[in-house]
C-alpha cells in the first residue's frame, strides 16, 4: 500500500488533492485552513520541501495584491450606505408612486435592490434590509408569500453581479483580467437580470391579479410634492455616489482602489448629512468590515497556496488535454463548465468557486477556440467571468444552503421556509435563462468594455 503511494504521479497527487478539499469542505471543515493543510501535505509528498517556499511566495504575492486592497473599502461603503437609511426612503418613494399598479411592491423592491446592488454589494444584507422593508407591506396587501420571498431573495443576489461587486473585485486578479474591464462587462447583464426578474413577476401579476393586487387605499401617497421628496433623497445621493465612483474607475480616472476610496468617504458623508451618524455605529461598521475583510482576504491567500500547489503537481494541465482531446466544439465544454459551476453552487459558496475551482478550470478556458470578439483571449476571460457571476447568483438560491433563504426567514419568521424555498426557486430558472442569453450572445457582455475602450483609444 505505501509503495503503491509512493509511486502516484504527480498529476494523481493533484486529483487526490483535489478530491479530499471537496470532501472536507462538503462535511463542514474551516475552507481556509483545510486548503493551507491540504496544499502543504500533498506538496510535500509531490515536491518535497519546496512547498515551503512556495506557501510563503504564494501568501505573500496574495496579501501584496493591490487591487484586492479595494475589497475592505467598498464593504465599508456598503455597511455605511445601510446606515444612512436610503433604501428604506427609496422603497417608500417607488411604492407610493406605483401605488395603483398590480404588482407595485414588487417592481419597488426590484427597482431598490438594482440601485443599492451598485451601492452595498452584499447579499446578506441587502436581502436582510429588503425584507424588513417589504414583507410587512406585502402581508398587509396580500401579497404571494412565495413570489414576495422569491422577489425579495432575488433582488438581493443582483449585489453578486452588478458593480462594485466584491466577487469582482476578488476574481480580476484570478482571471489576470483588469477589474476595470469586469465591472463594465457587469453592468448590462445586471440590468438584463433585474428586467428578467420584473417581466416575470409583473407577467404572473397579469395572469393572476391576486398575486400582487394593487396597494389599499390607506397606503397611497396623500401628496404628489411627498413621494417626489422621498425619492429625490432616496435616489439622488446614492446615485451621484455610486456613479462618480465607478465611473471614475470605468473611465481611468481612478484605480479601483482610489474609487472605492472616495465612495467610502462619500457613504461616510452621507451617514453625516442624514444626520445618522454615531460613533457607536461608525465602530460596529469598522468591526464588520474588519471581519468581513478578514475573511476573504485570508481565503484569497489560503486558496493562491493552494492552487498554485495544484498546478504545479500537474492536474489542471492533464484535465485540459484530456478535455481538448474530446471531440466537442468549445460551447459543448463551456456547458459542461458552467452545469459543473452551477452543481458546486448549491452546496457551496461564491467563495470557495471562485477562489478554488475557477483556478483550476482557468486553463482549459484559455485553451479553448472562439471566433469573433471572443478570439481575443482577455475579452474571453472577461465574458467568462460574468458567466460565473451570473452562475453564481444561483449559489444563493439554491438549497440545501441557499443563505438568502435563512436571512429572509430570520427578519420575517411568519413567512415557512418551504414557501421561501419554493419562490426562490422560480428565480433560479430565470437565472439560468439570464444565463443562456449572457453565454450565447457575448455582446450583453462585452459591448460596453468595448465601446469604453475605444473611447479611450480615440485620438
Amino acid at each position: 500500500m505505501i509503495e503503491t503511494l509512493s509511486n502516484l504521479s504527480n498529476e494523481m497527487i493533484g486529483a487526490l488533492m483535489l478530491a479530499s478539499m471537496l470532501f472536507a469542505i462538503f462535511i463542514g471543515f474551516p475552507i481556509s485552513f483545510t486548503l493551507i493543510f491540504l496544499g502543504t501535505v500533498f506538496g510535500y509528498w509531490g515536491f518535497g520541501g519546496l512547498v515551503f517556499y512556495l506557501e510563503t511566495l504564494q501568501f505573500s504575492g496574495a496579501l501584496m495584491e493591490q487591487t484586492l486592497s479595494a475589497v475592505p473599502l467598498f464593504i465599508f461603503m456598503g455597511i455605511l450606505m445601510e446606515q444612512a437609511g436610503l433604501m428604506e426612503r427609496l422603497f417608500t418613494a417607488v411604492q407610493l408612486m406605483l401605488s395603483r399598479v398590480k404588482g407595485s411592491l414588487y417592481i419597488a423592491v426590484l427597482f431598490v435592490s438594482t440601485i443599492f446592488a451598485a451601492a452595498t454589494g452584499i447579499v446578506g444584507s441587502s436581502v436582510t434590509i429588503l425584507g424588513i422593508m417589504a414583507a410587512k407591506t406585502m402581508n398587509r396587501s396580500g401579497y404571494d408569500v412565495r413570489l414576495s420571498a422569491g422577489v425579495i431573495t432575488a433582488g438581493g443576489t443582483l449585489g453578486i453581479l452588478i458593480p462594485p461587486s466584491i466577487m469582482l473585485v476578488v476574481m480580476g486578479p484570478i482571471l489576470e483580467v483588469p477589474v476595470t474591464d469586469l465591472f463594465a462587462a457587469a453592468i448590462i447583464p445586471g440590468i438584463v437580470m433585474a428586467v428578467l426578474y420584473t417581466g416575470y413577476a409583473l407577467i404572473r401579476c397579469q395572469m393572476n391579479p391576486a398575486l400582487g393586487p394593487p396597494l389599499p387605499e390607506e397606503f397611497r401617497a396623500t401628496s404628489i410634492w411627498m413621494v417626489f421628496r422621498e425619492f429625490l433623497l432616496g435616489l439622488v445621493p446614492p446615485a451621484l455616489l455610486v456613479g462618480s465612483a465607478l465611473g471614475s474607475i470605468l473611465f481611468g480616472l481612478a484605480t479601483p482602489t482610489e474609487g472605492a476610496a472616495c465612495g467610502a468617504f462619500g457613504a461616510f458623508l452621507l451617514t453625516v448629512l442624514y444626520r445618522r451618524f454615531t460613533w457607536q455605529s461608525f465602530k460596529d461598521a469598522l468591526l464588520k468590515t474588519l471581519e468581513i475583510s478578514v475573511l476573504i482576504l485570508f481565503l484569497v491567500a489560503a486558496s493562491n497556496f493552494f492552487g498554485a500547489v495544484f498546478s504545479k503537481l500537474g492536474t489542471p494541465n492533464l484535465m485540459t488535454e484530456y478535455l481538448l482531446t474530446l471531440e466537442m466544439s468549445p460551447y459543448m465544454i463551456l456547458i459542461l463548465i458552467m452545469a459543473l459551476i452551477f452543481l458546486l453552487g448549491w452546496p457551496l459558496e461564491w467563495v470557495p468557486i471562485v477562489l478554488i475551482i475557477v483556478p483550476i478550470l482557468l486553463p482549459l478556458v484559455r485553451e479553448l477556440e472562439f471566433d469573433g470578439v471572443l478570439a481575443d483571449e482577455t475579452r474571453r476571460l472577461t465574458w467568462f467571468g460574468i458567466l460565473v457571476a451570473v452562475n453564481l447568483q444561483t449559489a444563493w438560491l439554491s438549497p440545501p444552503v441557499a443563505l438568502s433563504a435563512y436571512f429572509l426567514k430570520g427578519v420575517v419568521p411568519e413567512w415557512d421556509l418551504k414557501d421561501i424555498y419554493l419562490g426562490m426557486m422560480q428565480f433560479m430558472l430565470i437565472q439560468l435563462i439570464g444565463l443562456i442569453l449572457v453565454m450565447f450572445i457575448p455582446k450583453i457582455a462585452l459591448w460596453l468594455p468595448m465601446y469604453l475602450e475605444s473611447i479611450k483609444t480615440f485620438p
